[in-house]
């Protein structure tokens, strides 16, 4: 399948790894079909990119590898909305926001994107605490993220 991605252009992306999401991404309700793009140079982070339109795509990560202590509890009906067996299903990713210099860049903890990484279906979710903030600082627990490689 043939796609138009906002940072990379044209590319091919196996149709069998578009992340489904019922009710779309939280801003994006008609968004309902992503891809998980790695970027060319090594990198924690990733795009997750519409299939439909070029220009919604969002920078995501895995927090554990900013926060290692990041924890939280999904309620019962996103467990079952994505027939979540285990742990071992489920692909946490956080949205960030870029900004120059980098040490200004923010990561959302406070609702993070939840995939399960057999059947490829995907939520936003919303933790309702006060926890975790939309904007959090990105620590660098990386060596070459503080080099800015």
């Amino acid at each position: 399948m043939r796609i138009m991605t906002k940072y990379f252009g044209e590319m091919d992306i196996d149709s069998a790894r578009v992340i489904h999401f019922s009710t779309g991404i939280l801003g994006f309700p008609q968004e309902t079909e992503f891809v998980l793009i790695d970027f060319p140079k090594p990198s924690v982070f990733q795009l997750l990119q519409s299939t439909k339109e070029k220009e919604i795509a969002f920078i995501v990560i895995n927090p554990y590898h900013m926060y290692t202590d990041y924890t939280f509890e999904l309620d019962d009906s996103i467990v079952q909305a994505l027939k979540l067996r285990d742990e071992t299903d489920i692909v946490v990713l956080s949205i960030v926001t870029l900004k120059k210099p980098f040490k200004d860049s923010t990561i959302n903890l406070q609702a993070p994107i939840i995939i399960n990484a057999n059947n490829w279906c995907g939520k936003q979710f919303v933790i309702k605490t006060n926890q975790y903030n939309t904007r959090e600082p990105i620590t660098v627990n990386d060596p070459l993220m503080a080099k800015g490689e």
